[in-house]
């Protein structure tokens, strides 16, 4: 039972981050979905919540097989090697990518000394490869285990799988001799001293997997708040908690932090729009000039927390137009932000041309807070929190 659903977590978590990886960084003939318009809103924090799921069940199945850990010998053939080894490559990439994937809702970069976003993508592939080579190894025994009624003897028994006889050891004794441990008084006294006690199992399989059941249903419930409203009221150790921050939304990444407190609020600020030779730049006065449109959409972080909030502005097909830009272009979006991977970003055509992408001025009601990227930002359907690009600089249309 804890093997299936510690991989059907991986599997739900290595899909999800496949889909936030390349919704980031898509290949040329990706295209993506902008409806539901909470897409990835929910594909991120089942990616988060399922990451956070993977430490109870991994350390409940590392508990169940400790004793085969330390096996005699090590190794007895070579699928037994490979076995071994597939298994160990698993849980060492499966904690450090689960552990560095939590760090990284807190934003604690600075633990790091690689670059993460990298690292956690190699690492998916090296958790599923070996997890895909042990389940091949291990094919023969989950057949016979994976129906109960095929696991289960007529009066209700575990079937017991045949498996490789571990070698006879001589011990010092028989190998000079050629008589066994226990022959004679003296024999039976050594046998018994260095007889291995059996210890009554104490927990039941009830009650452990009770346990594990409610550190899971513990951890869901203490930090899926940031992801899903349902649980907003018992959201105690999530990275982030809905309704704080400026305007009522929290925030990633500051003004301060971006280094744009300046640029950002200079009276002289202009949105340059290009199109190859056409170009126009608009002032703040004039984006508030042109038609604006209010839109309902969330904030979806990468680090697993989102918040709708309604948002007012121009719209970018709108804006694009005015140098004849066709609404089904690629556009590449600058920030005045420095020190960031994402300063530069580019959107496809599907979030182009839809009615939803907004370059927004305005947050409930209000004018853009400096932190939330005043003077005006990005924000599209179903597009991660670090592709709204805030503080914006330049649109240029591609193609």
């Amino acid at each position: 039972m804890l093997g299936r659903l510690l991989g059907i977590a991986f599997i739900i978590t290595f899909l999800t981050g496949l889909y936030s990886h390349f919704i980031q960084e898509p290949l040329p003939w990706m295209v993506f979905l902008t409806r539901p318009i909470w897409l990835y809103q929910v594909s991120q924090g089942i990616h988060i919540t399922a990451g956070i799921l993977c430490f109870p069940l991994i350390f409940a199945k590392l508990y169940t097989i400790f004793p085969e850990l330390f096996q005699t010998p090590p190794v007895r053939s070579f699928p037994h090697f490979l076995e071994r080894a597939s298994i160990t490559v698993f849980v060492a990439s499966s904690l450090v990518q689960i552990t560095i994937g939590l760090l990284n809702t807190y934003q604690w970069y600075a633990l790091f000394p690689f670059p993460f976003r990298q690292t956690h993508y190699a690492l998916s592939f090296v958790i599923i490869g070996s997890l895909a080579i042990h389940i091949a190894l291990k094919l023969p025994v989950i057949a016979q285990y994976w129906r109960k009624r095929d696991a289960l003897t007529a009066d209700g028994h575990l079937v017991e799988h045949a498996t490789e006889p571990e070698p006879q050891r001589q011990d010092e004794l028989q190998r000079l001799t050629g008589k066994v441990q226990n022959a004679g008084i003296t024999g039976r006294i050594f046998e018994w001293i260095d007889r291995s006690p059996t210890l009554p199992p104490q927990t039941s399989r009830r009650g452990f997997f009770a346990t594990v059941a409610v550190a899971s249903a513990a951890l869901v419930t203490l930090t899926a708040g940031q992801s899903f409203r349902v649980f907003d009221a018992t959201n105690l150790f999530g990275a982030r908690k809905n309704d704080t921050g400026p305007q009522g939304l929290p925030v990633n990444r500051t003004a301060k932090r971006a280094k744009v407190l300046e640029s950002a609020t200079a009276p002289d600020w202009q949105l340059t729009v290009s199109n190859g030779a056409s170009t126009k730049s608009f002032s703040y006065e004039e984006l508030r000039a042109m038609p604006q449109h209010e839109v309902v959409l969330p904030i979806a972080c990468v680090e697993g927390w989102s918040q709708y909030a309604t948002w007012k502005g121009p719209r970018l097909k709108e804006l694009i137009a005015t140098v004849d830009g066709d609404p089904s272009s690629t556009v590449r979006i600058t920030s005045l932000e420095q020190g960031s991977s994402y300063a530069q970003t580019t959107m496809g055509p599907e979030f182009v041309r839809d009615d939803l992408t907004l370059v927004a001025l305005d947050l409930e009601g209000e004018p853009l807070d400096i932190d939330h990227g005043y003077p005006a930002r990005m924000i599209a359907p179903a597009r991660p929190g670090v592709l709204q690009t805030k503080w914006l600089s330049t649109l240029e249309v591609l193609s």
